[in-house]
Parts: C-alpha cells; sequence; structure tokens
C-alpha cells in the first residue's frame, strides 16, 4: 500500500483553525439548542450543531493518524447550559446564517490550499455541507419575516465604460453613484458588525472579568461606529441599510453561559473576519473614499484585536497554532553526550 504523503504547511492551517472554529461553534451551539424556542430554528440549529460535531470528529481522526497533538479548543467548561437566555431565537437564526455564509468562504479558501486527497474532500464535503446550512437558515429567515435582503437598484440599461479619472475620486466634487458591488461591500459588512454588536452585547452583560467586559465594551463603540459610517454612505445614496440588532439581547445578566476564554476567543475571531471582509473590499472597490475608509477602519480593529491578545495571553487562554520548528534554538542545543 502506498504510503501517504504528510501535511502541508498550508494543509495544517486549515485544518488547525478549523477544528478551532469547529470546538468554538459546536460549543455555543449546544446553548443555543438548550434556549431555543421556535421549532423551525431548533432544527436550523441542530443541522449546524450536527455539522460541527462531524468536523470534529473527523479532524481529531486525522490529527491522530499523523500524529499531530489535538488542540484543546473548547470544553463542557467553558458553557453553562443552564444559564438564563441571552440572545432571541431570531439572533440563533442570524448567528447559524452568517456561520454558514463564513464557513463557505473559509472551506473554499482550504480547497485551493489542498493538495491531498483525503484533505481536499473533507473541506469539499464541509462546503456542500455549510452550502445546506446557509440555504436552510435564509429560506427559514424568509418564512420568519427577518430575512434582510440586499437592497435592489436601478441600473443602466445599456453598457457603458468610463471615461473620467473623476470615476475613481469621492473626497471632493460631485461624487459618481455607487456600483453594485460597491454597495454589496458596504451591506455585507453592515450585517456582519450589526450581528456583532448584538454578540458584543450579550458578551459584556455576562463577562466575569472587569478587563474583559471593559475590552467587549470597547469592541461594542468601535463596531457601532463602523455601522454609522457604513448607513451613512448608503443613506447618502438613497440605499436602504439593514436595521439594528439591539433587540436580539435580552436583559440577562447575572449568569455567564460563556467562559470569559471563549468570549475572547469569539471576539478575536470575528476581528480576523471582519478584517479579511474589509481586505476584500478593499481591492473590489474603486472610489478612492470608501478605499480610505476601509483602510482606516482595518487599522482600527487591528489594534484592538492586538490588545485582546494581551489580554488572552497574560490569562493563558491564547493557544498556540501550530509553527515551524526554532533552528537557532536547535543550533544552541548542547549535543554532546554525558
Amino acid at each position: 500500500m502506498e504510503k501517504k504523503v504528510g501535511l502541508t504547511s498550508s494543509e495544517i492551517a486549515q485544518i488547525w483553525g478549523s477544528y478551532m472554529n469547529a470546538s468554538l461553534t459546536s460549543t455555543v451551539l449546544s446553548y443555543f439548542l438548550e434556549k431555543v424556542e421556535d421549532e423551525d430554528i431548533h432544527s436550523v440549529l441542530k443541522q449546524a450543531y450536527t455539522l460541527s460535531q462531524s468536523a470534529l470528529e473527523k479532524l481529531s481522526h486525522l490529527f491522530k493518524q499523523e500524529n499531530k497533538p489535538i488542540p484543546i479548543g473548547f470544553t463542557n467548561e467553558d458553557v453553562n447550559l443552564n444559564a438564563p437566555r441571552l440572545y432571541t431565537d431570531n439572533y440563533f437564526l442570524q448567528y447559524t446564517y452568517q456561520m454558514g455564509m463564513l464557513g463557505m468562504a473559509s472551506c473554499s479558501l482550504a480547497i485551493s490550499m489542498s493538495t491531498r486527497e483525503d484533505i481536499y474532500q473533507f473541506f469539499s464535503e464541509s462546503l456542500r455541507k455549510f452550502n445546506e446550512l446557509h440555504e436552510k437558515a435564509m429560506a427559514v429567515s424568509k418564512s420568519k419575516g427577518v430575512y434582510n435582503s440586499p437592497p435592489s437598484i436601478p441600473t443602466p440599461d445599456e453598457v457603458d465604460f468610463v471615461k473620467k479619472q473623476s470615476f475613481l475620486t469621492g473626497w471632493f466634487g460631485e461624487r459618481r453613484p455607487l456600483t453594485t458591488l460597491e454597495i454589496a461591500n458596504l451591506y455585507g459588512n453592515l450585517q456582519h458588525n450589526s450581528l456583532g454588536v448584538a454578540t458584543l452585547t450579550g458578551f459584556s452583560q455576562v463577562a466575569k472579568s472587569k478587563e474583559v467586559t471593559e475590552y467587549i465594551s470597547r469592541g461594542i463603540q468601535i463596531a457601532k461606529k463602523h455601522v454609522n459610517i457604513f448607513s451613512s454612505i448608503l443613506n447618502e445614496e438613497n440605499v436602504p441599510a439593514p436595521m439594528g440588532s439591539d433587540s436580539m439581547v435580552t436583559d440577562s445578566n447575572d449568569i455567564a453561559p460563556f467562559s470569559d476564554k471563549l468570549m475572547m476567543y469569539h471576539v478575536t475571531e470575528m476581528i480576523t473576519l471582519g478584517i479579511g471582509f474589509y481586505g476584500l473590499s478593499i481591492s473590489t472597490n474603486i472610489r478612492r473614499d470608501l478605499i480610505a475608509n476601509y483602510t482606516r477602519l482595518t487599522g482600527e480593529i487591528a489594534l484592538y484585536s492586538e490588545d485582546g491578545a494581551n489580554i488572552m495571553i497574560d490569562n493563558e487562554w491564547l493557544e498556540e497554532p501550530p509553527r515551524m520548528v526554532d533552528r537557532d534554538e536547535l543550533a544552541k542545543t548542547d549535543k554532546r553526550k554525558e
């Protein structure tokens, strides 16, 4: 039997990240499943939970097969299923909808970076499952009347070409109307930040550590500012912006459903995704004022992310990703035998 080739650095990075994300979501979803009341939304959550549990099982087997340490991730100690309800059923649904969306994006990237057949097939199958989850969450959202559909706008009836350099400008003079791609990016980033505000608001109400509470509260203000910036740009063009998310959080503030460690990791993951979405927006937008906004906001959340990493390091919550051996340290090792 032909020996299986070792994992590449890209594959190790992808399966490690996938394990950590599956560990996070399965822990969070276990709490959601205890609190959800709507049967249709329960079905969506159950599908998402099963997806995460299946991924954990397959990835654990893969780590063992490759003689790699299995990440610790998150355990039952990081969730209190008896804690009061912190979010509404609509939040659970929107969370799962975006989970499907983000899962499809991450699996697509992982597939493009995979060379070994079993890894390629794992992420291909995961992509299909996230696609099914996203489709089901969207269908349920529509049936409940809570789906935020991207805006429909009038567009020219004929093909045209850019004739003036002013197409690129946006700071001074008359601004050209937004392109459909620019609207799509603004709308998507607005939605991500709106759900982020709801998530962080709930976390801030139950975090135990004062340091963590203050850090999360700072994140709420940053996310709200970004929401206001994106909304104002859309409003200037008379494009409707999605509604706020304050109503998706209850007033529970006594017993935390999640550990401070889990909530801090969740926040840093949201920041990572935000930076990725802003980077995509920079690469696909043309108007200079939009690019400047995304660049400035990316720098702001990058600094916020670093502060969060320092808190996690100080509390020994930050699990180190796989890395290359330190050859300088190996060279310094005393190789003389006793």
